[in-house]
């Protein structure tokens, strides 16, 4: 298995140091994923990689975030000069041209390792229902990948790229990452571009990101998340889904009723659900039970309701010309569109919207819904002996985030006793994915499990905000500090303690007398002194709101750190020296605690 460790931010790190050449990592990964049997269903050569390799001659890590980084493309997402197959070779065709998804991650320096397998026309949650194999999972090859991006799947997992594209539509981002011990990010409809991908469902159809954390997930994201005005079905980003967010350090979740949870005879899986709710109170979250039932009655619309026309639309060609190509498994599904008439989908449409009015009720109460990923992880046996109600089952929890339009992200959370992964999906409303990813960044951070199927570890490379401009870095020195009387409104704005230090030896400290008793850090030029501080990040949106209560002689300027970085803080009028000199205790802490 390959050793180089694949997470973005290690090559970024290799790359710029010299300790790595793109050259000679990218094509020993090309030459190990020609070992791998099912997970390709074409590769690049030697010749054509090497092209995409001059391509960084005048780029470099500080310049392009994903320099010489690895990726898969699922074979339903055209890749200029390699087949588009869907896996079904009768539907074959070479692209002239590369998805514009595809395009962008190029631009920003990844290097392509090639086409991935999938379950044919990307109809399917099980990784088996391809002509050009089964696609086996990463830890053990008895169970199924999941579908129907598979190969993506687990050419991230195994260490063969850094990350890989998939689409989802109906759990084909997530499903996959669960059984792999991924990140699976089903952004919001319509923030990745579908140009150049074949469709499934054209008006519920995403393109996902599998990664092996949510800060790689993240850079992907930002980078693939741009407008393309030929799609029609584009959609404007917000500004505050472009940048990532803070996670709260109390936060609420929802899950399913008891009674609605259901993991089809899995006694591990339910166990593992249960467990990672308790680890996720632990980390200041408050769950909430809520009634599932309208997501449910929606994720029973998209096969049994006319949607699946859509599918049907999308094959038409193959399947009314060359019905022979389609695996039959595939074509007895799709079959079933073309009998839905023009009253059942406008019927199913309205029923449609009262759900969503139902279910969007519940989303609001809380920051994210979570749920299993999967109800049960089956065999590649099962499969092959019920290969349609088993499939049904894995969408339970899938099938109505993109017709409700909810953003979703699948975390691995942990292994079973028989060394399986488990993960769970958060979900939120569409232009929430950031907030999303933060949460999952939290949870990885918690857990700490190995990354995919290798034993690379999880560092700890939180999602960086420090350089965005929705949050600002605010030094503070006295009431506020972690445990004192007015560090609630640090929490209360979504604030994140990030750092504590002290000041550079420059300030002198005072009381301010008033209905709680603060500090007054004052700059002097005799008698320096250093002292305690914490830094808090907050979103920008709150700052107006929590300056508006600081009361004179008070006010916010800038502090200088023990390195020297200046920070916006609390300073003070000349007028607050005549308060009590307090600054031989060095922290408002140490002083409070003398009265």
């Amino acid at each position: 298995m390959q050793q180089t460790n694949l997470t973005i931010e290690a090559l970024n790190n290799a790359y710029s140091t010299g300790a790595l050449s793109a050259e000679t990592l990218i094509l020993s990964l090309a030459a190990e994923a020609k070992t791998q049997k099912a997970v390709w269903i074409s590769l690049l050569d030697e010749t054509q990689i090497t092209a995409y390799l001059a391509g960084l001659k005048n780029k470099s890590p500080q310049t392009h975030p994903l320099y010489g980084v690895p990726f898969a493309i699922k074979d339903n997402i055209d890749l200029a000069g390699l087949p588009t197959t869907a896996a079904c070779s009768e539907y074959s065709y070479i692209a002239e041209k590369s998805a514009y998804v595809v395009e962008q991650l190029i631009d920003a320096g990844a290097i392509p390792i090639g086409k991935t397998n999938l379950d044919q026309f990307a109809t399917g949650l099980v990784g088996t229902r391809s002509p050009y194999g089964e696609t086996k999972n990463a830890f053990n090859p008895d169970y199924i990948s999941g579908g129907s991006s598979s190969g993506s799947a687990v050419a991230v997992a195994t260490g063969i790229v850094s990350f890989a594209l998939g689409t989802d539509t109906a759990g084909s981002g997530r499903i996959p990452a669960c059984f792999n011990n991924l990140v699976g990010l089903k952004p919001s409809k319509g923030l990745l571009s579908t140009t150049g991908v074949v469709p499934a469902c054209r008006s519920l159809d995403c393109v996902s990101i599998f990664a092996l954390t949510a800060n790689d997930a993240n850079t992907v994201f930002q980078i693939a998340a741009q407008y393309d005005a030929s799609d029609y079905y584009a959609r404007i980003n917000t500004p505050a889904n472009k940048s990532p967010v803070l996670s709260k350090a109390e936060f609420t979740f929802a899950v399913p009723l008891p009674e609605q949870l259901t993991f089809f005879g899995d006694n591990i899986y339910q166990a593992e659900f249960y467990k990672t709710i308790e680890k996720l109170e632990a980390l200041g979250g408050k769950k909430t039970q809520l009634d599932f039932s309208p997501m449910l009655q929606a994720a029973k619309l998209l096969y049994e309701g006319p949607w699946v026309a859509e599918r049907y639309l999308a094959t038409q060609e193959i399947i009314e010309k060359k019905p022979e190509a389609m695996l039959d498994v595939t074509r007895t599904i799709i079959e079933a569109g073309n009998s839905a008439k023009a009253t059942d989908c406008f019927a199913a449409l309205y029923k449609l919207q009262a759900l969503k009015k139902q279910a969007d009720a519940i989303v609001e109460q809380v920051d994210f819904v979570v749920t299993p990923t999967a109800g049960r992880h089956y065999t590649r046996e099962e499969i092959r002996e019920n290969p349609i109600s088993y499939n049904s089952n894995l969408g339970y929890y899938t099938n109505f985030m993109n017709l409700l339009d909810y953003s979703a992200i699948a975390v691995p959370t942990s292994f079973t006793e028989q060394k399986m992964p488990f993960g769970v999906t958060l979900f939120s409303f569409a232009l929430q994915d950031q907030k999303l990813l933060a949460y999952a960044d939290k949870i990885m951070q918690s857990n700490q499990l190995p990354l995919g199927a290798t034993n690379w570890p999880l560092t700890n490379n939180t999602l960086s905000t420090s350089n965005n401009r929705g949050f600002i870095d605010l030094a503070v020195c006295g009431a506020h500090l972690s445990g004192m009387a007015l560090n609630q409104q640090l929490i209360e704005r979504d604030a994140l303690l990030v750092e504590k230090t002290t000041t550079a030896k420059a300030y002198q400290m005072y009381t301010v007398q008033g209905p709680v008793e603060r500090p007054a850090l004052i700059r002097s030029e005799q008698e320096k002194q250093s002292f305690e501080v914490e830094v808090w990040r907050m979103p920008t949106e709150h700052f107006a709101s929590f300056v508006q209560g600081i009361a004179a002689p008070l006010g916010m300027g800038k502090i200088e750190l023990v390195d020297g970085r200046l920070v916006t803080g609390f300073i003070a009028e000349a007028i607050a020296q005549n308060g009590r000199n307090i600054s031989e205790f060095g922290s408002w802490r140490k002083y409070m605690a003398t009265l």
